[in-house]
């Protein structure tokens, strides 16, 4: 499969334990792979580049069919645009936090939607970031397991 940036492969941004084991086709279109392209050459090698350590994406693309058999997403999600990923470092022995990964994109990023998912007050349990070529609307977010879900950080 081809890149999307030098460090990331489409088969990195579309993989799915779920879509396996359910037999969903999480191959996405030519305009949903031009969108995981924009967003891996805007986002993803740029934080690869400053932390000169691998960046682990747990949820990328993600099929309309796939979305909708992955609990709480939204029927709306960036994912199923090739907009979004859900980038996890926790565990991972690079040196690299969650929380340093939230930080560097807010602060040196053009995206579109930057959530702090769940988590504590020092590191969130992922990061959720978009990004669209227009009208990005650097919406800064932290999700709670309780209503509202999404609140304004």
């Amino acid at each position: 499969m081809p890149n999307l940036s030098p460090h990331l492969t489409l088969a990195e941004a579309t993989a799915s334990d779920t879509a396996k084991r359910l037999g969903i086709d999480n191959t996405p279109p030519p305009e949903h792979v031009a969108n995981l392209m924009a967003l891996a050459n805007a986002i993803f090698e740029p934080l690869r580049l400053h932390f000169d350590a691998p960046i682990h994406v747990s949820s990328g693309y993600r099929s309309k069919a796939l979305n909708a058999a992955t609990p709480g997403s939204s029927t709306t999600s960036q994912h199923s645009l090739g907009q979004a990923l859900d980038l996890d470092q926790d565990g991972k022995g690079t040196g690299v936090t969650n929380k340093m990964v939230f930080d560097y994109i807010r602060a040196n990023l053009p995206f579109d939607q930057l959530i702090w998912e769940f988590g504590d007050d020092a590191n969130p349990d992922w990061v959720h970031v978009s990004y669209r070529k227009q009208k990005r609307r650097g919406q800064v977010l932290r999700a709670f397991r309780t209503e509202p879900k999404y609140r304004p950080l």
